[in-house]
């Protein structure tokens, strides 16, 4: 049998290539919001971050979120997506353990 091929996505703060189920996707909805999509099938211009507090932060630092969805992203959307990402962070990693026992 075949083995399926994994699609890998870049983490734009540490430009780290993984999993596309590792990373966790931030996206631009056609509205112009920007928030997390744990789902990964949300419509709109995505960018990914490694599940880590510490690799948001250097996205905020360096502008790589802005970049990557190529819209200007707010202070205070950072400042909810931080928020969010706290709550996401455990969720992710709840998920990402159970993918890996299947």
């Amino acid at each position: 049998m075949k083995s399926r091929k994994i699609p890998l996505r870049k983490c734009v703060a540490c430009q780290e290539m993984m999993p596309k189920k590792q990373l966790i996707r931030i996206v631009k909805t056609p509205d112009d919001e920007v928030l997390i999509d744990l789902s990964g099938k949300r419509s709109g211009r995505g960018a990914y971050l490694c599940g880590k507090a510490s690799c948001f932060k250097l996205a905020q630092k360096n502008k790589s979120l802005d970049r990557a969805l190529k819209h200007h992203v707010k202070p205070e959307i950072y400042e909810q997506l931080a928020d969010d990402f706290v709550v996401v962070e455990e969720q992710f990693l709840v998920m990402k353990e159970n993918s890996n026992d299947g």
